[in-house]
């Protein structure tokens, strides 16, 4: 994170603009919005700009900025002229006194950046770029302009005025989070939208007076192969109110940065021959978890159901007598096949798929071989990398041809994505030669051919 967002309390507070034109202007109506009083340094000063001034009860002074100007009685200036060498002074100037300064479109200059607005006060939300593009800045605030409604600040004011009630009432700053969560999802919303303002009354109180310690809940949850931008919209929304995240090491750290901040974050990654928490432990700690009233959120790698022992945790928690949801992923072989542009099934190639995993057992592959060897048939392995070498030469003592092609996928949808291909009789030797590493997935049949015509990325 290049900056670090704050929300400034300018109400009655003295600030400097330094330059009397149409960008002073633009700054002023934003500051005397917020209540600033605005003072302005300039040789000449617009007409409408000069009327925000009075009309805030600052001063204006008809010089050119110099040094020797008090800066320090000002909570913030903002240096608004067309004169680059007057900004750099200005801000060199600020500099020197730790007082905050913005110059206008010049961020080197900058020790604060003015954000695009969502203003539904007393909600107000701000989009910024580190000054790199406030034109992509203002795009993105047009489109959250559309799905915040204007009503969200009657809410904003509806639930300041209940807070303090809410708060003795509610005194664990987690259930108090939880009982806003759910009323805000039920119709007080609209109540308040409406102006119904008795009737969200009554269904505020009413929640007050069922208010019951809330039961832990477990949510298992796919995220996908990598992409953040593949997680279900539900995916996310469970990740937003979790207490507690617990996830391995195949959820990519842009998915976790998706979580919700203040959420507990236990990681028991599992890595070949290398599990930080074993399963048996995992299980225990979705149980202890949701006994404590916890909302946790169990993140896993691709689909929770698909060689991601989804199955034994929740065996686990229907025996504790826990609730849980499961949210479907999209899993490594749909994503990262698709991501590499080989389709798992082709009219031509290949009208069957199947899901394996490649964990070796004592060092030998236990699969059954001869129902593999079959032309028209895709091949997904997981986890096969370690073993390649031994099921390709299984593969091929069963009947399968040498050169039928073969695709490694490192790494599948995120940046960082390499595809190898070759065939079964030559892709082990290619794993070292490009260095793949884990995790890999591995793609058997003809559809592999496809890529040289359908990659895409």
């Amino acid at each position: 994170m290049d900056i670090f967002p704050i929300s400034l309390k300018l109400q009655g507070q003295a600030c400097l603009l330094v330059g009397g034109g149409h960008i002073a202007y633009r700054k002023a109506l934003l500051l005397a919005k917020a209540g600033a009083i605005i003072h302005v340094v300039s040789p000449e000063i617009e007409p409408d700009l000069i009327e925000i001034v009075h009309s805030t009860h600052g001063q204006y002074h008809a010089e050119k900025f110099n040094a020797d100007i008090s800066l320090s009685s000002y909570r913030l200036v903002i240096a608004a002229t067309n004169d680059k060498a007057v900004n750099q002074n200005v801000f060199e100037a600020c500099e020197n006194l730790n007082v905050l300064v913005n110059s206008v479109d010049d961020p080197p200059h900058c020790r604060f950046m003015v954000p695009a607005i969502i203003d539904r006060s007393p909600l107000v939300v701000s989009v910024a770029t580190n000054g790199a593009s406030p034109v992509l800045a203002r795009q993105i605030r047009t489109q959250l302009e559309a799905s915040i409604p204007h009503g969200m600040g009657k809410l904003a004011d509806f639930s300041g005025k209940w807070r303090k009630i809410v708060k003795e009432k509610i005194s664990n700053p987690d259930e108090r989070r939880i009982f806003w969560e759910d009323l805000y999802a039920s119709p007080l919303k609209e109540q308040v939208f409406n102006d119904h303002v008795t009737e969200a009354d009554l269904l505020i109180e009413q929640a007050l007076t069922e208010w019951q310690k809330p039961k832990g809940e477990v949510y298992l949850v796919g995220a996908g192969p990598g992409d953040p931008e593949l997680l279900t919209l539900k995916a996310l929304r469970l990740m937003q109110q979790a207490d507690v995240i617990i996830y391995d090491r195949l959820v990519s750290p842009e998915i976790m940065e998706l979580c919700r901040r203040d959420a507990e974050k236990v990681y028991v990654g599992k890595a070949r021959s290398n599990h930080s928490v074993p399963q048996d432990g995992i299980n225990a700690l979705l149980v202890q978890y949701a006994v404590q009233g916890k909302r946790v959120c169990r993140l896993k790698g691709g689909d929770p159901f698909i060689f991601g022992r989804g199955g034994e945790e929740i065996q686990e928690l229907f025996d504790a007598g826990i609730a849980f949801q499961v949210v479907p992923g999209i899993t490594a072989a749909s994503g990262c096949s698709a991501y590499a542009g080989i389709p798992l099934t082709h009219r031509d190639y290949a009208q069957s798929v199947r899901f394996l995993t490649g964990h070796l057992k004592e060092g030998s592959p236990e699969l059954p071989w001869q129902e593999l060897v079959y032309e028209n048939q895709t091949l997904v392995l997981y986890m096969g990398l370690v073993g390649l070498e031994k099921i390709c030469e299984k593969l091929i003592a069963h009947g399968q041809r040498a050169n039928m092609p073969v695709a490694l996928i490192s790494k599948g949808t995120t940046p960082e994505q390499k595809v190898v291909v070759g065939t079964l009789a030559d892709i082990a030797s290619k794993v070292e030669a490009n260095h793949i590493q884990a995790p890999t997935l591995t793609i058997i049949g003809e559809v592999v051919s496809l890529r040289e015509q359908l990659q895409w990325r």
